[in-house]
């Protein structure tokens, strides 16, 4: 073993250039995995380890104000509940810190008890009055920290002494309203609330799964409470997924296709090597070395190259994407995985240097099997017929020197086909998260333009030029009555709802009576709901209406927790609730029908896409959202068109090196550095124009159904590239095919061209 480790480190001295190549293509490599899997492992199961670390309640009940004893006697009345908290939360509060103010925060007051909050800089409140904790999101909007001072209510002032994380909801300034946690009493004299007064109650269950037996008894012992709202775990994961839920869900599927993709390129950048070094191998077959020791010798030496390349390029990956990573997820007031993240970074070098030697160690094994006179004679170079439909001049010998090396050629083609199939994923997903928030016809709604009016425009609205139609439209929030952990939304229009609204039928029919309902893929699996099924609906008013499952649809709206119903049975049993318009435009009218209504004094707006349904209800209000989600997938694009760039060096720097003979006759015989470097961009560019439609198909039929599935199993999202994507890594691959050549060119012409003619090949 000593001696197959000594002839991989001489190997590695005679051609430290090559060495240096392969080094910076596995360092590339590594780098856009240790991004993926960074971005993987921190942004899966963020929730779950926000929660756990900050204990968050099982139940959050909100209400209007009443007296805390009361509240405190009927909660310990209640089956299944482990331990309570009371807090009086002011709302519309006047928060002032150096160089910010708003009119509307909301201030919660708090009491002895669990907290069901995690501290995350400084220390928690500790009872003395003129203490406050300030939200991650506000802390880092504002520049908070402990030690600052804010005032609250125009006359109050208050020391931050730490930062905390509760996450029932998204944080500021995702959502609109910041907030901070102060004592009781300062929460109370804000709002002007009598003495012991309670507005929120927070319930920790001894037995999660008995949660709807506890939220069942609950109701019950609520008489006297007004304005009752539950708020459960599950109901705050779909809240949070409502917010960055989808965006999230394609960032982690993207980074697991990622790190299929980079093993697939460290194997063929691993076989390429071996490859080049068959005529070697032949020498050592002939001189006696064993197939064995000729195999460990290229794993080991492989090893050695990986192991520094991989622990750079995965911690080059990380700092890529540290800093956007960390902003969305303050965003949507989750934790990262911690420390937990190295092991998983650590295993990441690890898988690397374990694909490399063995991506090394294979061809070298098939190549040691042949006969030493085949290795010798390169085994893998093919003649061109001499009368080839091929260009003259240096162009057509760039191509002819590509094609004489069809393995090598078919390994780099597939290199840039994985590398170009993720550049058109990461642009598939950006024009997706674009149409999600301006498209109508993203989730499936056939109408342009949402006018909140009365009924009684409906005729009016129907009359304008380049309406083609228009109906009521209701909606509203319920829980199931069976388990009111589950929310989800419940929507009606005056006509045939498929009319305005189809998202596809995955299972059953479309709705046709008062008492028939589709509901949403996602609503089906959370309730174990079939054609057949029984929907039993808690309203909001309190009242209860049921409904029979006709179908299953895959809507994207909501996450797909939601149901279609007919409007005269949601009436029924809702009757106050309010519609808005929903109109259909002619081609092209969508502008001048809204100019129309907004002439008319009705207020209408695009029917948008998932605005106010996912990201972009809380995006609009801050950019940075958006911004972080943008700095992530140009972090992963950068890495993959350094890949690319790689794969064509390492090719073009190979041919140089085999042909130097050939390239020094040709500048022996007046040949310039254009010529030199015109030579080799042809070579790379027939690798990119082969490798191009490869990568279409791969994402089309591969990587894109593979993301969309891994992302969102309860709905139906097309990842397929569009032209316009196709155009722009169509043109990435010309450029980098430039790069690359003007590089390989560049040292190819520095070389004396005596040494050229001298060389033996």
């Amino acid at each position: 073993m000593n001696e197959v480790v000594a002839l991989a480190l001489a190997r590695l001295r005679v051609r430290p250039g090559r060495v240096l190549l392969s080094a910076g293509g596995i360092a590339v490599v590594s780098a856009m995995l240790g991004a993926a899997v960074t971005v993987a492992v921190s942004l899966a199961g963020g929730f779950d380890r926000a929660a756990t670390r900050a204990g968050l309640a099982d139940v959050i009940a909100r209400f209007d104000g009443a007296p805390g004893a009361l509240v405190a006697e009927r909660a310990r009345s209640l089956p299944n509940v482990r331990s309570h908290a009371l807090r009086y939360t002011a709302y519309g509060v006047d928060l002032r810190a150096p160089e910010h103010h708003v009119y509307d925060a909301r201030a919660e007051g708090i009491r002895p008890g669990p907290r069901g909050y995690a501290i995350v800089a400084g220390r928690d409140l500790d009872g003395a009055g003129d203490e406050a904790l300030v939200e991650r999101g506000l802390a880092l909007a504002w520049k908070l920290r402990p030690g600052s001072t804010i005032v609250v209510g125009g006359f109050v002032t208050l020391r931050v002494v730490g930062v905390a994380v509760q996450p029932d909801t998204v944080a500021f300034p995702l959502v609109g309203r910041p907030r901070i946690f102060v004592p009781y009493a300062v929460a109370r004299v804000l709002a002007g609330a009598p003495a012991g007064a309670a507005n929120e109650l927070l319930l920790w269950t001894r037995d999660p799964a008995l949660l709807d037996v506890t939220l069942a008894q609950a109701r019950e012992a609520s008489y006297g409470l007004r304005d009752l709202q539950f708020l459960t775990r599950s109901g705050i994961r779909i809240e949070i997924g409502q917010a960055a839920g989808i965006v999230i869900a394609l960032l982690v599927a993207f980074s697991l296709v990622a790190l299929a993709a980079a093993g697939a390129i460290l194997a063929a950048s691993s076989a390429s090597e071996v490859q080049r070094r068959l005529h070697a191998i032949g020498v050592m077959r002939a001189i006696g070395a064993s197939p064995g020791a000729i195999v460990r010798g290229h794993a080991v030496e492989a090893a050695l190259v990986a192991l520094p390349s991989a622990v750079l390029g995965v911690a080059a990956g990380w700092l890529a994407v540290r800093g956007p990573l960390d902003d969305l997820l303050v965003a949507v007031n989750e934790l990262g995985p911690g420390p937990g993240l190295a092991l998983w970074l650590v295993a990441t070098v690890a898988l690397v240097v374990a694909v490399v030697a063995v991506a090394a160690a294979v061809p070298a094994a098939r190549a040691a099997r042949r006969r030493p006179v085949d290795a010798l004679r390169g085994a893998d170079v093919s003649g061109m017929p001499r009368r080839a439909p091929l260009p003259a001049g240096p162009g057509g010998l760039g191509v002819r020197l590509t094609l004489a090396r069809p393995g090598r050629s078919a390994t780099a083609v597939a290199v840039l086909a994985v590398s170009a199939a993720c550049a058109l994923l990461i642009l598939s997903i950006a024009t997706l998260l674009s149409r999600l928030d301006s498209e109508p016809q993203a989730i499936g709604r056939a109408y342009q333009i949402s006018v909140a009016a009365p009924p009684a425009e409906l005729p009016r609205v129907r009359r304008l030029p380049g309406v083609v139609a228009a109906t009521t439209r209701y909606d509203t929030f319920a829980s199931d009555s069976f388990d009111l952990g589950e929310s989800f939304e419940l929507v009606a229009f005056g006509a045939d709802h498929a009319g305005y609204e189809a998202p596809p039928v995955a299972e059953g029919r479309r709705l046709q009576g008062r008492h028939e309902a589709e509901v949403g893929l996602g609503l089906a699996q959370a309730l174990d709901l079939h054609p057949g099924s029984l929907l039993a609906v808690q309203l909001e008013n309190g009242r209860e209406t049921r409904f029979r499952v006709v179908g299953i649809v895959r809507a994207l709206a909501q996450q797909g927790r939601i149901a279609y119903v007919d409007a005269s049975g949601l009436l029924a049993a809702e009757p106050g609730l309010q519609p808005t318009l929903a109109v259909k435009t002619a081609a092209g009218s969508a502008a001048s029908v809204r100019d129309e209504l907004e002439r008319a004094g009705l207020v209408a707006e695009s029917s948008g896409g998932v605005a106010g349904d996912a990201v972009q209800g809380w995006a609009a209000r801050n950019s940075g959202f958006v911004s972080a989600l943008v700095a992530l997938l140009r972090a992963v694009a950068v890495l993959d068109g350094l890949v690319c760039l790689y794969a064509l060096v390492q090719v073009l720097a190979l041919t140089a090196s085999e042909r130097r003979q050939a390239i020094a006759v040709l500048r022996a015989l007046g040949a310039g550095r254009a010529q030199i470097t015109t030579l080799f961009a042809a070579s790379a560019l027939l690798l990119a124009v082969v490798s191009l439609p490869v990568a279409v198909v791969a994402e089309r039929l591969l990587l894109g159904p593979t993301a969309a599935g891994l992302a969102t199993s309860y709905v139906t999202l097309s990842l397929a590239a569009e032209a316009r994507s196709i155009v722009l890594v169509a043109l990435a691959l010309a450029v980098a095919s430039v790069v690359a050549a003007a590089i390989v060119g560049r040292q190819a012409f520095r070389s004396p061209v005596t040494h050229g003619l001298a060389a033996d090949g």
